[in-house]
């Protein structure tokens, strides 16, 4: 199949962004959010993050247009701004985001069978993750056959998994109860959510993970059709999402109490649904999950592949990750991806990891990417650099990737000690492969300020190593 037969279409774009994030995370959000916050601070870290996210879509968008030599998205900013190290380490921090992402995935998607079998029990059983091994390979040979076919089945789910939750935004608008939903607005009668502040940082990081993928377009910009549509695809899929995320998280505080949905099992839609209509409302949403987290799986598993691959294409990585099959598929990026989802499910069946903890983790991963894309919209505005004729867009773009930038030193801060250092753990190893891509083009492997760098990575991975040992860390 000649190249230019597998280009994405705008349409495709806009899937892939709202499949990749589309995925678990909005089915399970009445229960994660309420887990940390009462209504007042749920709105207040909704506008937080809404203004927040919006940022960071517009910065993608900024940057897809007027870096338009720059292809793979989050990684290609980081290295352009800040260095080869940087570059490297947001590809790589971005890369295991994706893929711890996918182990969370096949855990809540067996949790979810769970409910009709119970030998998945939580999702991390024998029998749940033999069924996900089963069923992550089948996705990889999926994958393999092209880039252009696993994107269409994408677009496919993307529409069927829209239909349960169109169907509960509307069940649940009729069933809203305004006593229920103003009875305890900033969660005074339970002294263990904290204040309002505490509130609103502890749901930080569930609000990110739902909008992990906003970038997903730009990670597939050399595979556009036409490359304006990068930006649309990535402002259209948000606002998508944004209302949807929204509507879900509010409607269901008018179906149940806080301390009622702290309690549900996940996927809490399901429980929230069921209470209103019945047992038939679970089973409608069990089943839109099971059709979403099939797409979302297979929106990651392209995404890994893609962000290694365009990495290895300029050497950020080894050159064996630059190698194509017979489809275009980037083949070893692949095995190399689903090799290590296979190995992290073997672990989650020792450590009996639950999906908040890996999906806690997976979003840590990915602050520092987002961060690095954020200041380097920055730095070009505040350079002048590519605005030469376009002062007006400058000041706005200097405004926006300001805010950007703001909102993700706050995720930092939100995410906490713990998730920084877990965080060093897993970059560190990375310097292998950055040093094999730097031996390959002959050049030295640091310079001196990078040096620095990787000993602070190197220090707070030895210090998370410690804390795992003797057990002032979890997992």
């Amino acid at each position: 199949m000649s190249e230019s037969a597998q280009k994405l279409r705008l349409g495709a774009l806009v899937a892939l962004v709202v499949g990749s994030m589309v995925g678990g995370g909005i089915f399970s959000l009445p229960q994660n959010m309420a887990a940390s916050a009462d209504v007042g601070a749920v709105l207040i870290g909704w506008a937080i993050t809404a203004v927040g996210m919006l940022t960071l879509a517009f910065v993608f968008q900024t940057l897809a247009n007027r870096k338009p030599d720059l292809d793979g998205g989050v990684y290609a900013y980081a290295k352009a701004g800040f260095g080869d190290y940087m570059g490297f380490s947001s590809a790589w921090g971005y890369w295991i985001s994706a893929w711890l992402g996918n182990v969370g995935y096949f855990v809540l998607l067996f949790s979810t069978l769970g409910y009709f079998f119970p030998i998945f029990g939580e999702g991390n059983t024998v029998a749940a993750i033999i069924g996900a091994s089963i069923l992550l390979w089948a996705v990889h040979f999926l994958v393999l056959r092209g880039i252009k076919e696993a994107a269409f089945i994408n677009t496919i789910t993307t529409v069927a998994k829209m239909v349960p939750l169109v169907l509960f935004i509307l069940i649940c608008f009729f069933a809203f109860k305004l006593d229920i939903f103003t009875a305890d607005i900033w969660g005074k009668s339970n002294p263990d959510l904290g204040s309002v502040m505490n509130q609103v940082r502890n749901m930080m990081l569930v609000t990110v993970w739902v909008f992990i993928g906003i970038e997903g377009a730009s990670i597939f910009s050399a595979r556009a059709e036409k490359r304006s549509d990068v930006g649309k695809a990535t402002i259209i899929g948000f606002i998508t999402v944004l209302l949807l995320l929204v509507l879900v998280n509010v409607l269901s505080l008018g179906i149940m109490t806080q301390p009622e949905l702290a309690k549900l099992q996940n996927p809490s839609m399901a429980a929230v649904l069921e209470h209103v209509v019945g047992h038939w409302g679970a089973i409608l949403i069990s089943v839109g999950l099971v059709i979403s987290l099939l797409g979302a799986l297979l929106s990651w598993v392209l995404l890994c592949a893609e962000i290694m691959f365009a990495a290895a294409k300029d050497h950020t990585m080894p050159e064996f990750l630059r190698k194509e099959n017979a489809n275009h598929v980037p083949a070893n990026a692949l095995w190399l991806t689903n090799a290590c989802v296979q190995v992290f499910l073997i672990i989650t069946l020792f450590s009996a990891s639950t999906y908040l903890s890996l999906i806690y983790l997976a979003t840590s991963m990915i602050l520092v990417p987002y961060l690095w894309s954020a200041a380097y919209a920055f730095l070009l505005a505040l350079r002048g650099e590519s605005y030469e004729t376009d002062a007006a867009d400058r000041n706005k773009d200097l405004i926006i990737g300001a805010i950007a930038l703001i909102y993700a030193v706050w995720l930092l801060y939100a995410g906490g000690v713990k998730y920084l250092l877990l965080s060093a753990l897993l970059y560190a190893p990375g310097v292998i492969l950055f040093a094999k891509a730097k031996r390959e083009v002959g050049q030295p492997i640091f310079t001196n300020v990078e040096k620095l760098l990787f000993a602070a990575v190197v220090i707070g991975a030895v210090v998370a190593a410690y804390g795992l040992y003797d057990g002032f860390l979890t997992l």
